[in-house]
C-alpha cells in the first residue's frame, strides 16, 4: 500500500484535452483556472486538440482537475481527457503558447455561433467604441466555420488575417481578464470589416419594397419587408418560386409570439446559440403577408444572428416588424457567398448590402422542428455544421457520398462522424462544384483520407458517380432506405439488429424498382425487406413527381381497373390524360414503384387538393395540414407475405369523395390508416425476427401529424422507438448511414 500524496508536494501534469476546444474560450478558461489555483506551466491549442501542463502542490492540481472536468465554457465540447505525470520544472508562471501542428493529427472545429448578450449590449451602446459596429463578437460568440481556412484556430488561418487589430483591440486579445482574450475574430470599427453602405441605407431600401441582397455570416440573403406583399410576390416572381415558403427574420421573440405558437421547446431552439429556422404553427390574421407561405399552417422563423441582422431592426425609422431573409441563390444552386458571383443574383435583387471580410466557406440556414421537447434537426448547416455526431463505437475513415437531394457527405474518423453543412439538391454543375470544394476542405481540416467511401445505389445520382471516380479507396454501394435506418442507429448508439421503417419519396431499390414503403430488418452489415408498399406504375418519371394526379391514376387504375369512375378526373386534360393511361396500360415509360411519398401524392390529388406542385413534397405537406384532428377512423389494408396492399383504403377513399365527405376528414382517416399499417408491419415482423426496437427515417416522417400518432401506436404496442433529432430524417441524413456501413464492410 502506497502513502497518502503530501499535499505540499509540487507535482506536474500533462493534460491532453479532445472535443471541440477551439474557439469557444478554452485556453482563456484554462488560464483562469490556473490563475485561480495559483498554478504553473502553459496551455497550447494543437492540431490534436488542447495540451496542458500544469505544476504546483497536489491539493491545488487536484483542484483544477476537478474544475476542468466539471466546469467547462458553454460552446465547449469535452469529449476526452488524459491526464499524465510528468516531471516538474520548477516553473513560476502560467502562459498560453503559440499553436501547434502535428502532422496526421486534427481538431474538431466549432460551428458559427449567434451574437451574445454582452456583445449586443456593446453595440448597442451609444458610450461603447463598438456602437453599430455590425462585426462586433468576443470569444463566446461570432463567426467561425465560415472564415477558417485551417486548423489550428488561429487568426492568421482565418479571412480575418485582412484586418490586423488596433492596439486597443490587440489589449483586448492579450488581457486574460478580457472578454476577447485570444477571440480570433476580434475587431473595432477602427480596424475591423466594413460595410459598403450605412445600415439606414439599406433599412431606407427595405422600406422603400426593395429586395435587398445581403452579405451575411455564411452567405447572401435576399431580404424584403414581410409585412409588403407586392415585395414578397415580386421576390417570388425573380426566383421563380410559386408557393415554397420563405424563412422570415424577426426582431425578437416577442414578435415571434404575435405570429405563431411557440411552446417551450420552440422558444429554446429559436434563442440557442445556433439561431436555427424554426417551423412553427402560424396564427391567423397577422401582418405577416400571406405571399410569404401561401396557403401554409406553418412558418419558418429566425431571430438574429449576428450584429447586422440586429442592427438592420434598429433605427429612428421604426422597427421592421419581420424581414423575409431567403437564400440568396439561383433555384437548386448553392447560397452566393462572393461578390464575384452577384452577377448569377443581378436579376433577383434591387440593392446590395455587402461588406469586406471574406466567406471561406458557405453556409446556409439550418432548419429545426421541435417533438417530444426535442430538436429536429430538418436542414443541418449554420451552427451545427461542422460539429460532429459522437458514436459510440470506432470508426475507420470512411466517407458517406450522401444523396442526389439534400445533399450532405459525411466523413469519420475515430468516435466522430462528421457532417457537412447542406450542399443541395445535385442537379447541376454549381452544386457538385460546391460539393467538391467542401469535401477537399473538410479533408484538410479534420486530416481525413477515407479507405472506404459508401455510394447510393442509384447509377444516375451525381453523388454515386464521385465515389466511384475516387482512387486509392475501397468503394461500397449502399442501399438507400438502408443507409436511412443505419443513420438513425448511429445516432442513437445502436449496433444489434432493428425493424427498420423508412418512409420516403424516392430510392433506388437492389430489384431495380423505385422503393420508398420499406419495412427492413437491419444492422450494419446488411438488411431483409420483410414487407413493402405494393407496387405500382410511376409514370413519366419526374414528371409524376411535379404532377401528382398521374399517381392518382395509377393507384385508381390498380384499385379499379377499367371499372374506374370516370368523373374522378375529369378536372385533367384528356389529351394529356390518355398519354398517362397508354403508359400505365402498355408500361412504357414506367417504372414500378413502393413509395410512401407518392402514395400521399396520390391521395392528395385524389381528394382535390394538388394535382400539381411546384415544389418538394407540396403535396404531401398540404396533406398533412389539411387532416383535421379528432378523427378515429380509418380505411381498410391487407398484408401479404411480401407487401402492403392499400387497394382497399384507395376505393374507400374515391367512395368519401363521391359522397361528398370533406378532405380534412378523409385526409385524417388515411394518415390513421398509415399509422395502423406501420403498427401490424412492425407486429408481423416481431414476430418474425424477436425483435423490439423500431427505428424510424426517411422524409415522411417530418410528417409530425404522422409522426406523432405512429410513435404512440408503436409505443402502445411495446416497442422500443428511435428516432432522428442531430441529423435529418429526410436525405440530408442518409450519409451517415452510407458511411457507417461502409466502413462496417470493410471492417469485415
Amino acid at each position: 500500500m502506497g502513502s497518502e500524496p503530501n499535499h505540499a508536494t509540487v507535482l506536474r501534469k500533462r493534460i491532453h484535452i479532445q472535443g471541440v476546444v477551439q474557439g469557444v474560450g478554452f485556453r482563456p478558461f484554462v488560464y483562469e483556472l490556473a490563475m485561480a489555483n495559483r498554478l504553473a506551466g502553459w496551455v497550447r491549442n494543437s492540431s490534436e486538440g488542447v495540451f496542458i501542463e500544469v505544476e504546483g502542490p497536489a491539493d491545488r492540481l487536484e483542484s483544477f482537475e476537478e474544475d476542468l472536468r466539471n466546469r467547462r465554457p458553454v460552446l465547449a465540447q469535452v469529449d476526452r481527457v488524459q491526464v499524465t505525470d510528468i516531471p516538474q520544472q520548477g516553473a513560476r508562471d502560467f502562459v498560453i503558447l503559440e499553436s501547434a501542428q502535428v502532422t496526421g493529427e486534427f481538431v474538431l472545429v466549432p460551428p458559427d455561433i449567434a451574437t451574445c448578450a454582452e456583445c449586443y449590449e456593446d453595440f448597442t451602446d451609444p458610450a461603447n467604441r463598438r456602437y453599430q459596429h455590425p462585426f462586433t463578437n468576443c470569444t463566446n460568440c461570432g463567426p467561425r466555420y465560415t472564415i477558417i481556412r485551417d486548423i489550428p484556430y488561429d487568426r492568421p488561418a482565418t479571412t480575418m488575417v485582412e484586418f490586423p487589430m488596433c492596439r486597443e483591440c490587440r489589449g483586448e486579445y492579450e488581457n486574460p481578464a478580457d472578454r476577447r482574450f485570444h477571440a480570433q475574430p476580434n475587431a473595432c470599427p477602427q480596424c475591423g470589416p466594413a460595410l459598403s453602405a450605412p445600415i439606414e441605407q439599406a433599412q431606407s431600401w427595405l422600406r422603400e419594397g426593395k429586395v435587398v441582397a445581403i452579405k451575411g455570416l455564411g452567405g447572401f440573403h435576399l431580404a424584403c419587408d414581410a409585412t409588403n406583399g407586392e415585395a414578397v410576390r415580386r421576390l417570388r416572381e425573380r426566383k421563380r418560386r410559386s408557393d415554397k415558403p420563405f424563412a422570415i427574420m424577426a426582431p425578437d421573440l416577442g414578435a415571434v409570439e404575435r405570429w405563431c405558437e411557440v411552446s417551450p421547446a420552440d422558444r429554446e431552439a429559436l434563442e440557442c446559440p445556433r439561431r436555427p429556422i424554426a417551423i412553427l404553427p402560424r396564427r391567423p390574421g397577422t401582418v405577416i403577408s400571406d405571399a410569404v407561405a401561401p396557403g401554409n399552417k406553418t412558418i419558418g422563423v429566425m431571430l438574429p444572428y449576428t450584429p447586422l441582422h440586429h442592427l438592420l431592426f434598429e433605427g429612428a425609422g421604426g422597427r421592421f416588424e419581420a424581414l423575409v431573409m431567403t437564400s440568396g441563390n439561383v433555384s437548386e444552386e448553392p447560397i452566393v457567398s462572393r461578390e464575384e458571383e452577384l452577377p448569377r443574383l443581378a436579376s433577383l435583387y434591387d440593392e446590395v448590402l455587402t461588406h469586406n471580410r471574406k466567406i471561406h466557406t458557405r453556409v446556409d440556414d439550418s432548419v429545426v422542428r421541435t417533438f417530444e421537447r426535442e430538436v429536429r434537426v430538418v436542414r443541418r448547416s449554420r451552427g451545427y455544421a461542422p460539429q460532429p455526431v459522437r458514436l459510440a463505437f470506432e470508426m475507420a475513415p470512411a466517407l458517406g457520398a450522401g444523396g442526389e437531394l439534400k445533399n450532405t457527405f459525411c466523413l469519420t474518423k475515430q468516435r466522430y462522424a462528421i457532417l457537412s453543412q447542406h450542399i443541395g439538391d445535385l442537379e447541376n454543375l454549381e452544386t457538385l462544384e460546391f460539393f467538391h470544394e467542401t469535401l477537399s476542405h473538410m479533408k484538410r481540416f479534420y486530416r481525413i483520407e477515407p479507405e472506404v467511401v459508401g455510394y447510393d445505389l442509384h447509377p444516375g445520382y451525381l453523388s454515386t458517380r464521385a465515389a466511384l471516380e475516387m482512387q486509392g479507396v475501397q468503394k461500397v454501394g449502399v442501399q438507400h432506405h438502408h443507409a436511412h435506418i443505419a443513420s438513425c442507429m448511429a445516432e442513437n448508439g445502436l449496433r444489434e439488429r432493428v425493424i427498420g421503417v423508412s418512409l420516403d419519396g424516392t430510392g433506388y431499390g437492389t430489384d431495380g424498382q423505385i422503393w420508398g414503403g420499406e419495412f427492413l430488418v437491419c444492422d450494419f452489415l446488411g438488411f431483409e425487406r420483410c414487407l413493402h408498399f405494393r407496387y405500382v406504375p410511376l409514370a413519366g418519371g419526374d414528371a409524376a413527381v411535379r404532377e401528382p394526379w398521374r399517381m392518382a391514376l395509377s393507384y385508381a387504375r390498380d384499385a379499379f381497373g377499367q371499372s374506374l369512375p370516370e368523373q374522378l378526373f375529369e378536372r385533367i386534360d384528356p389529351r394529356r390524360r390518355a398519354i398517362v393511361e397508354a403508359m400505365l396500360a402498355r408500361r412504357v415509360n414506367t417504372v414500378l414503384t413502393s413509395s410512401c411519398g407518392r402514395l400521399f401524392d396520390a391521395v392528395a390529388s385524389l381528394i382535390g387538393l394538388r394535382d400539381e406542385t411546384n415544389y418538394e413534397g407540396q403535396a404531401a405537406i398540404e396533406l398533412e395540414a389539411a387532416a383535421e384532428d379528432g378523427v378515429e377512423s380509418r380505411y381498410g389494408f391487407e398484408l401479404s407475405d411480401a407487401d402492403v396492399d392499400l387497394r382497399p383504403a384507395i376505393a374507400e377513399i374515391v367512395a368519401e369523395v363521391r359522397k361528398g365527405t370533406g378532405a380534412g376528414k378523409i385526409a385524417a382517416s388515411f394518415h390513421n390508416t398509415v399509422v395502423a399499417v406501420i403498427v401490424e408491419a412492425c407486429r408481423r415482423t416481431r414476430d418474425s425476427h424477436g425483435l423490439k426496437k423500431v427505428c424510424l427515417s426517411g422524409g415522411t416522417f417530418q410528417n409530425f401529424y404522422l409522426l406523432g400518432r405512429v410513435v404512440e401506436g408503436l409505443r402502445q404496442a411495446g416497442f422500443e422507438v428511435y428516432l432522428h433529432s442531430q441529423v435529418p430524417a429526410n436525405d440530408g441524413g442518409i450519409a451517415l448511414g452510407q458511411a457507417v456501413v461502409a466502413a462496417e464492410a470493410a471492417r469485415r
